[in-house]
């Protein structure tokens, strides 16, 4: 059975790669099949409810909770629940930058203009799509004729 460092260090460089695709080749049809498509998500989030169903059904799905900040760190003492936490964080923050990639598209953003709201995305989240959310008032989207 892998551990859960082992899916780890498979789990982060999968994520690397659809970030790399983002920044790097955001028209690229590679990266609307694996990313914009949501493939890579969605395989994220597979991981996840893997991770997290073996985690509930395993010996220490008992332990902590989400009631108290002191429940949710005894969850996270489990490294099991630690990497389910981890590939929630990957799944949902690729899922924000794709769309915030699509909307941008849409839009007409320039991409450089574009490049720091997805590394902020990538790094802390709900920062980088703050700031996207800033930068898209801007551009505003095209009316569609009725």
């Amino acid at each position: 059975m892998p551990t859960p460092d082992f899916l780890f260090s498979l789990a982060n460089p999968v994520a690397l790669l659809g970030w790399a695709l983002l920044v790097l080749a955001p028209r690229w049809r590679g990266t609307r099949a694996v990313v914009l498509s949501g493939a890579l998500p969605l395989l994220l989030a597979l991981v996840y409810a893997a991770l997290i169903t073996a985690h509930y059904l395993g010996p220490h799905g008992h332990e902590g909770g989400f009631g108290s900040l002191a429940e949710v760190a005894a969850l996270f003492r489990d490294p099991w629940a630690l990497l389910a936490g981890w590939v929630h964080y990957l799944c949902f923050d690729m899922w924000t930058g794709a769309w915030e990639l699509r909307d941008a598209q849409r839009r007409g953003v320039p991409h450089g203009l574009l490049i720091p709201c997805l590394a902020l995305t990538f790094l802390f989240g709900p920062v980088g799509l703050l700031l996207y959310f800033g930068l898209r008032q801007f551009y505003p989207a095209a009316e569609v004729a009725a």
